[in-house]
């Protein structure tokens, strides 16, 4: 009985050890099956995103070469920064932004305005000095009385006849009436005005000026002189920049005045400076004179560095301007390039060319 269990035993155990290892052979056949059918899957897939990714890339390409896309990524995605740096520096896009920086300058920009050799002598730029006569061009200046045009609470005038131009009194009323303000000062007088040729020969014949008729600047009407007169007479004479007065010559060149015989230009004014003699010539030009420390004789050869496709940049407040200089047609009319889209104006410099002025506001 023992010896048939043992015999029965031993059966199952061998039968048991036979069963056992054809399982663990189909453990491994089916793991080697899914590691064939695994790689070649894996290598497939592989091969497709190459695929894609190599579309993606020559997609990006085109992109580049053809510029920015409507459906292409967001700007912010951080697979662009390539392309967009490409198209910032590519050759093409770089004339693109040299083009339109130059806009400004081309000569599509302006048109022109024919202007004869009688404009040299007009305009609030004209030079008048011993060297360069004035010929009392009826197109130039508009003297007026001052005492019909004259803010008499606010400064005063020596004589019912003085003249200056209309547009000099409309910006002397406008300065004197802010220094009466600033001050409590009405000081002021004007002394000295426009000359008539007339006048000046007289003036010349008595030995009062040095000058002949035509070469005097008070005859473009743009000129005049100031005296200093309290009211309680307690003293008088020409004016000087000095205690409150200094308003006038600190802000003068706001409304467009400038000194006309600033010291240390005797040599090129060819007159001696004084304090008392101003001049109108514009705002920008008045800033510019002031703060460069020149006389007009050398704010007028200045401007002949400067054309409209490099024109002078002047910056008063929130303000810009451009000044340029066009030499005149020695043979007959000159042809002045002007903006078309900007307000300017066109002054003669009684020598050579004309002065254009624009406002790039």
């Amino acid at each position: 009985m023992n010896n048939g269990n043992k015999r029965r035993n031993s059966r199952r155990q061998s039968t048991s050890k036979r069963y056992r290892v054809r399982y663990d052979r189909i453990v491994a056949a089916v793991l080697v099956l899914i590691v064939l059918i695994v790689i070649p899957a894996s290598c497939m897939k592989s091969c497709k995103d190459g695929k894609k990714s190599d579309n993606k890339k020559k997609s990006g390409e085109q992109t580049s070469a053809s510029g920015p896309s409507d459906s292409g990524n967001s700007a912010g995605d951080s697979s662009n920064p390539t392309i967009i740096d490409d198209l910032v520096t590519s050759s093409e896009t770089s004339s693109i932004l040299t083009s339109s920086n130059t806009l400004e300058t081309t000569a599509s920009e302006y048109t022109s305005e024919i202007h004869t050799s009688g404009d040299l002598s007009c305009g609030s730029l004209i030079l008048v000095n011993s060297s360069h006569q004035y010929t009392f061009p009826e197109a130039d200046a508009e003297p007026v009385t001052l005492c019909d045009h004259i803010k008499n609470e606010f400064y005063s005038v020596s004589d019912l006849v003085m003249r200056l131009d209309s547009e000099v009194i409309e910006k002397l009323n406008s300065m004197m009436e802010a220094f009466s303000k600033e001050s409590g000062s009405i000081d002021i007088m004007i002394i000295g005005g426009f000359r008539t040729l007339e006048d000046q020969n007289d003036k010349y014949a008595n030995g009062v000026s040095q000058f002949q008729g035509g070469y005097t600047d008070y005859h473009t009407a743009r000129s005049f002189d100031m005296g200093i007169f309290p009211k309680d007479g307690s003293s008088s004479g020409y004016y000087s920049p000095t205690g409150i007065y200094t308003w006038i010559d600190e802000h003068a060149a706001d409304y467009g005045f400038i000194v006309r015989f600033p010291e240390g230009k005797d040599s090129v004014t060819g007159e001696a400076s004084r304090t008392y003699t101003y001049r109108y010539v514009g705002v920008p030009h008045a800033h510019y004179i002031k703060e460069n420390g020149l006389c007009l004789e050398e704010y007028i050869e200045a401007v002949k560095e400067y054309n409209s496709s490099k024109p002078l940049e002047i910056s008063v407040d929130s303000k810009i301007y451009h000044v340029y200089f066009v030499k005149a047609n020695s043979g007959g009319d000159t042809e002045v390039p002007v903006p078309s889209d900007k307000t300017y104006t066109v002054s003669g410099n009684n020598d050579d060319g004309f002065i254009v002025t624009v406002n790039m506001n």
